[in-house]
């Protein structure tokens, strides 16, 4: 696997920073609070176990997974729920967890679902952004690190189910997946 990455884009150390610079900051917010962290699977689980652990209030968690990639490398533009909320959310402060906030479709998409769920308030915590893609009008209240335009696997991202177990974020080498 590491002779696919060209270069490291955040180091394991760089990463494990992030995640305590972004639990605190989450934790301060949302003091007195009604926190549910929601992760959207299956990229953000690993970043999720690390910030739910940096987040010093009490909070629930749930999951979602949702593709508008499938296999591919690029967005479909067709957003699919493949699993859903297992908790209510009504009433309380929702952070979707994200992995990586890209084209932005999913997100937009997955956001506006979940507002007519009646949150009292719906925010976006994103380990990496990439805001040079963005197809869709939409932001992260919270963000790890801006990447450049690569393809970008490890720490829970990856290309075709590979990859995320890699330790840090490495950008992947375009022969890999191109051909």
């Amino acid at each position: 696997m590491i002779n696919d990455i060209s270069e490291i884009l955040i180091s394991e150390e760089e990463l494990s920073a992030i995640v305590t610079r972004l639990g605190k900051e989450i934790s301060e917010d949302y003091k007195d609070k009604n926190l549910m962290l929601i992760s959207v699977l299956k990229g953000s689980v690993v970043f999720m176990a690390d910030l739910m652990r940096a987040v010093k209030i009490p909070c629930k968690i749930d999951f979602m997974a949702v593709s508008s990639y499938g296999s591919g490398t690029k967005t479909s533009g067709v957003v699919k729920i493949i699993k859903d909320l297992t908790e209510p959310i009504e009433g309380a402060d929702v952070l979707i967890v994200e992995d990586i906030l890209d084209s932005g479709v999913t997100l937009s998409y997955l956001k506006k679902l979940l507002m007519a769920r009646n949150p009292k308030s719906i925010k976006i915590c994103t380990l990496l952004d990439k805001p040079e893609r963005r197809k869709s009008d939409i932001f992260a209240d919270y963000v790890g690190s801006s990447i450049p335009d690569e393809f970008a696997v490890g720490y829970g991202l990856d290309y075709d189910e590979k990859y995320r177990n890699l330790p840090f974020i490495g950008s992947l080498k375009p022969s890999v997946y191109q051909k």
